[in-house]
């Protein structure tokens, strides 16, 4: 595979020249314009990509599992092959440092490897089967059997912090085509070189293993206008979006007023509460608070997974914490965001907190050495500041976090009951917090989607238990994970086939079990029997 640059979509295997203007990707570093200029699609040029992906959706909903896995395994094989450009690229589109963008794309890699395992498996296929029972009184049972099947072609927008594993072949397009759903991408224009290389190794990988071209897509655009049209699209029938609040609620937006309203799986807006309790504070406070603004700076604050609130105790244990925040925040560079744009949102967001009674700066460090690279900064406030004033509990995306300080137990139960919908929640304790711990976890259930211990809330594990979600705003639909197995879930649903006979059954529900699939009959799991459908 060619590691040169076209500037162009790749719909359907092919490229295709935008004809509604061109795009140039900057250096954030150094504010220089990359090259090649991309051409970006217009309107109509759109429905392309979707036509192919629509005509796609059957063929490619069929595909036996063992095809189906080493299509995944090819595309992570294709993406490895291109490792060292890729990670080029996307250090200069983005200024994220090669060790970051290196374990990015193993991620990207590893998670498209294991989502190859779940389907070689079938567990997400989620087979049950209660065979007929005419004898049963004092009415019989039908023979009915159920599987899940793919919603269809579905529309993913690329992350701008996570240009490889939340963005081309990441989490949301991985789970879609594990699920067997065609995926069309709206590049982000951050880093559209990076997009269009990872996307050459899918439509690679879609051409080599023999499927219908329009099982993948790539396109450029405006922004809005682009991304409005294929959420709108009839063709689409699901999107996986990483972004800001403003952006996943216009889309959820667009999909609710279609005619027939299709699910926006929406990653949002997070900031994250790390809740600090007295017998983890009576430890090494320093090291707490180094390890805090390592979690806060990382990657400059551009996780959506950064602690932008930490709750802490009033009192000397407090001080000295908050003390040792401010000191390890004095000590911090500024590193290079993402896009000039992303650092001009962080100040501002930074200047309207500071302007707010009640709060005050406890620490900053200097700025980076490059453009786009501000300064990191800690505030503090009490919970009463907290609860009455929304803008305490906005994000600001970027290297900036605010301690708050609590009277007791009950002023912590408090406020965390009033907090907006988080991904995690964290807890620093120890044996003696346990009476304080047991009474927050209820409330800490509904309010995040992961619950923390001792750590922090940046790094999140590929796995199959991993949840990466949680209630509004951090996500549109509080039911589902971005990350892991259990992703994939989000782009099926479930069809009941009553009395069929079994030459018109398909394959996951025959008698015979020809994908050797694991199943429920009866109510009784069944455990896959050896060998491979092909």
């Amino acid at each position: 595979m060619s590691a040169e640059l076209t500037g162009h979509s790749i719909v359907a295997g092919s490229p295709l020249v935008g004809t509604a203007g061109t795009l140039a990707a900057q250096d954030p570093a150094t504010g220089q314009a990359l090259e090649p200029a991309y051409s970006l699609l217009g309107e109509d040029q759109v429905t392309r990509a979707t036509a192919a992906a629509q005509e796609a959706a059957a063929s490619f909903s069929a595909l036996a599992p063992e095809p189906h896995a080493q299509f995944l395994e090819q595309i992570a094989t294709n993406i490895d092959a291109l490792a060292p450009d890729v990670v080029a690229q996307a250090m200069r589109e983005t200024g994220l440092p090669a060790a970051r963008l290196t374990g990015e794309v193993a991620r990207t890699t590893g998670q498209l490897r294991l989502f190859a395992q779940v389907v070689r498996q079938g567990d997400h296929r989620g087979v049950r089967i209660d065979p007929a029972r005419p004898d049963r009184t004092p009415l019989p049972r039908v023979d009915i059997r159920q599987r899940k099947v793919p919603l269809g072609p579905v529309a993913v927008f690329g992350a701008s912090n996570f240009p490889l594993a939340f963005s081309t072949a990441g989490g949301d397009t991985a789970s879609a085509l594990a699920a067997g759903c065609p995926v069309v991408v709206k590049a982000h224009n951050a880093h559209p070189g990076t997009a269009e290389l990872v996307g050459r190794a899918v439509a690679d990988a879609v051409a080599g293993c023999g499927l219908h071209p329009g099982v993948f897509s790539l396109v450029y655009g405006p922004g809005k206008v682009v991304g409005q049209k294929l959420v709108a699209d009839p063709a689409i029938q699901a999107v996986g979006f990483t972004g800001s609040r403003t952006g996943g609620l216009a889309l959820v937006a667009t999909a609710a007023a279609r005619p027939v309203p299709i699910p926006v799986y929406a990653e949002m807006s997070s900031i994250n509460p790390t809740i600090l309790l007295d017998g983890a504070l009576a430890g090494d406070v320093d090291a707490l608070a180094t390890a805090y603004l390592a979690s806060v700076t990382g990657s400059s604050g551009q996780l959506c997974t950064a602690p932008g609130l930490v709750l802490v105790p009033a009192g000397a244990l407090g001080d000295a914490f908050v003390a040792a925040a401010g000191r390890a925040a004095a000590a911090a560079a500024g590193q290079t965001m993402l896009t000039g744009g992303i650092a001009e949102a962080w100040q501002q967001g930074v200047d309207t907190l500071a302007a707010q009674d009640g709060v005050e700066q406890v620490g900053a460090g200097t700025p980076g050495a490059t453009r786009n690279a501000p300064a990191p900064a800690v505030f503090a406030s009490d919970v009463t500041t907290l609860l009455d004033n929304p803008v305490l509990q906005a994000e600001i995306f970027g290297a900036a976090s605010l301690v708050v300080r609590y009277a007791d137990a009950d002023e912590l139960l408090s406020a965390v009951e009033r907090l907006e919908g988080q991904l995690t929640v964290t807890l620093h304790l120890t044996d003696a917090d346990r009476e304080t711990a047991a009474r927050l976890l209820p409330v800490l259930e509904r309010t995040a989607g992961r619950i923390l211990a001792n750590g922090w809330p940046t790094g999140v594990e590929v796995g199959h238990a991993m949840v990466h979600g949680g209630p509004f705003p951090a996500t549109s639909d509080s039911r589902t994970t971005s990350v892991g197995t259990l992703a994939i879930e989000r782009f099926l649903r479930p069809v009941a086939y009553q009395n069929l006979p079994e030459h018109l059954l398909p394959e996951p529900v025959r008698s015979d079990n020809p994908w050797h699939l694991t199943r429920r009959v009866d109510g009784v799991l069944e455990p896959a029997r050896p060998g491979a459908a092909t």
